[in-house]
């Protein structure tokens, strides 16, 4: 599992962020606080405060966690 920490500030970067979760393969999370949303809802993705930078995890091999990691790869908050 690959966990990294998003920032989705606009409605376009939400639509891109989940057009591009869409595509992958493997499921992926969204986690704020309590609450774990799929990254493909964009409904639940919505319902969170978006204000906060928000919690990704990828199930699934490593390379379907780096191929997602890099193609959000501009949404990323604090790259390592």
């Amino acid at each position: 599992m690959k966990t990294f920490t998003v920032q989705l500030k606009s409605i376009s970067e939400v639509k891109a962020f989940v057009n591009t979760a869409c595509e992958q393969p493997c499921d992926i999370d969204i986690v704020s606080g309590r609450y774990v949303i799929d990254a493909k809802s964009i409904m639940g993705i919505f319902s969170l405060d978006l204000s906060k930078p928000i919690t990704v995890e990828v199930h699934g091999t490593d390379s379907d966690g780096e191929k997602f990691y890099q193609a959000v790869s501009n949404f990323i908050e604090n790259k390592s």
